[in-house]
């Protein structure tokens, strides 16, 4: 996505690059750049052969520079993203992470069965919804898909997708192979070193789903979720918004369940849109912030305005999220995610159990869940679970994973501070199970440790895993990330045509107007966005800055100018120069620099930070 091609300009200066060389796997075609390989290897639609049919994995390897020390298998999250489409190993700054991290190892990505080029499964109407859309309309469309899919729905747990690693491994001719998961590719690591264990000999698991989980009821991310939010706002970071955080987000979410929060929201062609918003589309968009810098820095004054009577701020906030969460079905598909989470889910429900008895039952097991489960949250947070989504999945229900034992390897696990969807006490109780296990928790970090927005420009985490896969010791902690984009202040409520209250309101136009430009970088196309009272905000054919035009967080001060990057961050720094303009404003110039903002307004010297 465009986001992550923004990354790796921004932080792939930390990393030195190698080129290609090593022996080829037998059967592999020269396929892209670096020196990547392909091969196709077919496998068994049905491993008991009561239904046939085959399934073709695309399978990428990229070779290290020299002697290999062996093989790693880059496994992707999800469940749905396509590994050897998610990894882009034919791309040069791609290679050069990975390179870096796995010194002298043979890369190894493919497309599980259902993703990118391995039998793709398309949803239309999953695929189009996004992620806050509300839990009953996702239940519906899960079932649509499983009509769209068909009897061979089936075939698409992570029982399923840990042979097909083996039959990989099979094909490179790799007698034993390292494991690196993220998200759900931790529990398909995990899963595969249940079934093989002697195929193993190390793990690295970043964002960790142990293999028990996603849980039915969204009770270890709703448990958490407190705490964590917490870790958003350390110290003082968040006092000019609100006093907590994370209060305001229990407060609001439990009120506006059973009153869900209506909102008139500006579109770029001047028209208003109301959005609506309830306790599950609300926690399901904070979510969200653990790989969106832009929409955590803007949630803390958007929740607390929300909470005082101010709904403007927080629907912006919650439609600029559903105009970025659509995702292409080669990116992530949702109909493989929901084919495996169902065939996963431990539900409280048998698989046979009728379709009209479903609800009853979930209805009960969620009653009966001990006080506290669900943290501060009502009853009604379950329905974040997967039991809600998979409702209505025909045969929906566990399918065992191996026995193990693990093996005994080295095993290190890396968790965020600030990772909303993988708790680190996901981390803990997976490190726990190895006798060489060791979790590294960076803090200021979100989802996705190594790659993520928030820990790319961090080289502890990297760094770190580079010295442990080649034997070496891994530290007690990383430094806190520095914040990428700084939590926004309260939102203006009014503005005078005095210099020093129009200079005010204008640098806090700016900082919101860094942080939405950050969150179109979530679109896989350039995407206007209107100002929360007017104006619009165009991101650069280049991704490395924005224009705005009469951008207004307020009536009648308006902010019109081109900026870009010239500080990668963390913090990201922007220079360029604005005029101001607007009946409420002292009309006048401004220079943004990393130093700071100055300039005249009114015919008055003015400077901020």
């Amino acid at each position: 996505m465009r986001r992550t091609l923004l990354l790796v300009a921004l932080g792939g200066a930390l990393l030195a690059a190698s080129g290609p060389a090593g022996a080829s796997t037998t059967g592999a075609r020269a396929c892209g750049q670096n020196g990547l390989r392909c091969l196709d290897v077919p496998v068994p639609l049905d491993r008991t052969g009561a239904t046939p049919g085959t399934i073709t994995l695309h399978v990428e390897e990229l070779p290290p520079a020299g002697t290999s020390r062996g093989f790693i298998f880059l496994i992707a999250g999800g469940p749905g993203q396509g590994s050897a489409h998610s990894f882009s190993l034919s791309s040069s700054g791609e290679a050069t992470l990975f390179r870096f991290v796995f010194p002298d190892y043979t890369l190894v990505a493919y497309d599980d069965r259902g993703t990118g080029s391995s039998g793709l499964i398309s949803c239309p109407g999953l695929q189009a919804a996004p992620t806050t859309a509300p839990t009953d309309q996702q239940t519906q469309l899960a079932a649509d898909c499983a009509q769209t899919i068909g009897p061979t729905s089936q075939f698409y747990s992570t029982a399923d997708h840990a042979e097909d690693l083996d039959a990989v491994r099979q094909a490179i001719g790799a007698d034993t192979i390292a494991l690196f998961g993220v998200s759900y590719g931790t529990k398909l690591a995990l899963a595969y070193a249940l079934a093989h264990p002697d195929k193993v000999n190390r793990i690295l698991l970043d964002s960790v789903v142990p293999s028990d989980l996603p849980d039915p009821y969204a009770a270890d991310v709703l448990h958490e979720m407190p705490n964590t939010l917490s870790a958003y706002c350390p110290g003082t970071t968040c006092r000019a918004a609100t006093p907590s955080f994370s209060a305001d987000v229990v407060a609001l979410a439990n009120r506006i369940e059973d009153k869900p929060m209506s909102a008139k929201v500006l579109q770029p062609n001047g028209t208003l849109k109301t959005v609506t918003i309830n306790g599950e589309t609300l926690l399901s968009t904070i979510i969200e912030a653990d790989l969106d810098p832009g929409l955590a820095a803007q949630l803390p004054a958007a929740i607390h305005a929300a909470r005082l009577g101010s709904t403007r701020p927080l629907g912006r906030v919650f439609d600029l999220t559903s105009r970025t969460s659509s995702l292409a079905a080669e990116d992530l598909s949702f109909g493989l995610y929901a084919a495996t989470t169902c065939d996963d889910g431990r539900f409280p429900w048998a698989v046979d159990t009728p379709l009209d008895q479903r609800p009853a039952a979930l209805q009960a097991a969620v009653a009966a869940l001990p006080a506290g489960t669900l943290g501060p949250f009502g009853p009604w947070a379950a329905r974040l679970g997967t039991a809600q989504f998979c409702l209505d999945w025909p045969g929906a229900g566990g399918r065992p994973l191996g026995a193990g034992p693990l093996p005994d390897v080295p095993m290190l696990a890396l968790s965020g501070g600030l990772d909303l969807r993988t708790p680190t006490a996901g981390a803990n109780a997976v490190a726990a199970l190895f006798p060489q296990g060791h979790v590294l928790v960076v803090p200021g970090v979100g989802h996705s440790v190594l790659t993520s927005a928030f820990g790319l420009f961090s080289n502890c985490p990297q760094s770190a895993v580079r010295n442990w896969m080649v034997g070496g010791s891994v530290p007690a902690s990383c430094p806190r990330v520095p914040t990428l984009l700084q939590p926004l202040a309260a939102y203006p409520t009014a503005a005078s045509p005095k210099p020093a209250s129009t200079m005010l309101v204008s640098l806090k136009t700016l900082k919101e107007a860094e942080t939405t430009w950050w969150r179109t970088l979530e679109s896989s196309a350039p995407l206007t966005v209107a100002g929360l009272a007017g104006g619009r905000l165009a991101p650069s054919k280049t991704g490395l800055g924005f224009t705005l035009t009469k951008y207004s967080l307020i009536p009648g001060v308006e902010l019109s100018g081109t900026l870009q990057i010239t500080q990668g961050g963390p913090p990201l720094a922007f220079q360029g120069k604005l005029t101001v303009t607007g009946t409420r404003a002292a009309a006048g110039a401004l220079q943004v620099s990393a130093a700071g903002v100055t300039g005249v307004l009114g015919k008055q010297k003015v400077k901020g930070g």
